[in-house]
């Protein structure tokens, strides 16, 4: 994998294609939902709205987490459970999509893991 921050090449993902509103597996079970996409190149990642599981929580995906999507079914499939996800960097507004730091942190994290 180039980046944890690109789409595998072998993950089902099309440049430009829209994943809002597909529904979100981890490795051991649904997580939620795409609320929104980045899809800038080497900065691509989902912002996941988890729902009740997280207490309403988002959490900050970076695509190269995404195992596969599959749009017909309209789901998205990503490498770590949801343990793992859980203790990911919080994520509370998209003005840390700009904070590098922020950014730094959770590519760590998840490719730490990948």
């Amino acid at each position: 994998m180039s980046s944890v921050w690109t789409y595998r090449q072998d993950s089902g993902y099309t440049h430009g294609q829209s994943l809002a509103g597909f529904t979100v597996e981890a490795s051991d079970g649904g997580i939620g939902h795409v609320d929104r996409q980045q899809d800038q190149p080497g900065m691509q990642h989902l912002v996941v709205d988890t729902g009740v599981w997280k207490f309403g929580r988002s959490v900050l995906i970076p695509a190269g987490a995404v195992t596969a999507v599959d749009t017909e079914a309209q789901t998205v499939k990503v490498a770590p459970p949801r343990e793992e996800i859980k203790s990911a960097p919080r994520f509370t507004t998209d003005s840390e999509t700009a904070d590098h730091d922020y950014l730094s942190a959770v590519g760590d994290y998840y490719l730490s893991r990948l």
